[in-house]
C-alpha cells in the first residue's frame, strides 16, 4: 500500500505538472491512487505561484505584477497544458458539431476563436482576482493562490470517479477515467474543504474558514457543471476537458474569493 501511495504521488506529479518527476507506473491501480493525490499536485503548484507573488508584493511591486505572477506559475509549471486543454474543449463545445467531429476539433494543434476568446477572458478574470486578493496583504494573495491551484486539481479527482466513462479509447483521459472510487473522492473533497476552512482560519481570527470553504465549494460546482455538458456533448472526458475543469474550478475559486 505504501509502495502503492508513493506512485500514485509520483503519478500525480510527473502527469498533472511539470516538475521533473519520472513515472514509473501506468497501470490502474496507479492512476487511481494518482488522481487521490492530485490536491498535493496542486498544493506544490500553488506554492511554488504563491512564493514569488508574495517576494514581488514585498518587494514592493505592488498587487498587479504580484497577481500576474501568481497566474503565470501555474501555467509554466504544467507548460500550459490546461490552458491549451481549455482552449481545445471551448473550441469543441462552441464548434455545435456532432460528438465524433467536436472531438476532432480538439485533437487539431491549432487553437480557434472559441479558444482564444476563452483564455482571453479566463486568463483577465484570474489575474482581476489576484489583484483583489494581493490588493488586502500577501496572505490573502498567497492563501487564493494556493486554494485556487489545490481545488483545480481536485476536481480532477472527483471527475476522474467512476461512472464517468472516457470520450476515448486512448489519451490521459481514458487512462484515469473511472478509476477513482465515489467514497474514496468524496473523502478527498472533504479533507481538501475542511483544510481550506482551516487556512482561512488563520485570518480575520477565523473569519475567512466559510469564505474559503465557500469559495472551493463554488470551484467545484462550476468544474461538476461544466463536467455534465462535457459528457454530454461529447459521450466522456479526454484529456482536454479534463484541462477545462482544473481552469474552471481554479477561475471560479479565484473569483469567489475576491468577492467580499
Amino acid at each position: 500500500m505504501t509502495s502503492l501511495n508513493s506512485h500514485g504521488a509520483r503519478f500525480a506529479l510527473g502527469t498533472l505538472t511539470a516538475l521533473p518527476v519520472r513515472v514509473s507506473r501506468w497501470d490502474r491501480d496507479t492512476a487511481r491512487a494518482g488522481m487521490l493525490c492530485a490536491p498535493l499536485a496542486g498544493l506544490a503548484v500553488g506554492l511554488l505561484a504563491a512564493v514569488p507573488g508574495v517576494l514581488f508584493l514585498l518587494g514592493g511591486s505592488g498587487p498587479l505584477v504580484a497577481a500576474v505572477v501568481s497566474a503565470a506559475l501555474p501555467a509554466a509549471l504544467t507548460r500550459g497544458l490546461h490552458l491549451d486543454g481549455l482552449a481545445d474543449t471551448a473550441d469543441g463545445l462552441g464548434s455545435a458539431k456532432p460528438a465524433q467531429d467536436a472531438l476532432r476539433i480538439m485533437k487539431q494543434s491549432d487553437i480557434g476563436p472559441f479558444g482564444v476568446i476563452t483564455l482571453l477572458f479566463v486568463l483577465l478574470a484570474q489575474v482581476a482576482a489576484l489583484h483583489e486578493l494581493y490588493d488586502h496583504g500577501w496572505a490573502r494573495g498567497a492563501l487564493g493562490t494556493v486554494a485556487a491551484a489545490v481545488t483545480a486539481r481536485l476536481a480532477l479527482t472527483l471527475a476522474a470517479r467512476r461512472g464517468v466513462p472516457p470520450a476515448r479509447p486512448e489519451g490521459l483521459g481514458a487512462a484515469v477515467a473511472g478509476t477513482v472510487p465515489p467514497l474514496g473522492a468524496a473523502a478527498v473533497a472533504g479533507a481538501v474543504v475542511v483544510c481550506c476552512a482551516a487556512a482561512g482560519g488563520a485570518l480575520d481570527g477565523g473569519g475567512a474558514a466559510p469564505h474559503l470553504a465557500v469559495a472551493a465549494l463554488a470551484g467545484l460546482g462550476a468544474a461538476q457543471v461544466m463536467l455534465r455538458h462535457c459528457v454530454r456533448r461529447f459521450g466522456g472526458v479526454t484529456g482536454d476537458v479534463f484541462g477545462a475543469l482544473e481552469e474552471t474550478a481554479a477561475t471560479v475559486t479565484l473569483l469567489a474569493l475576491s468577492v467580499g
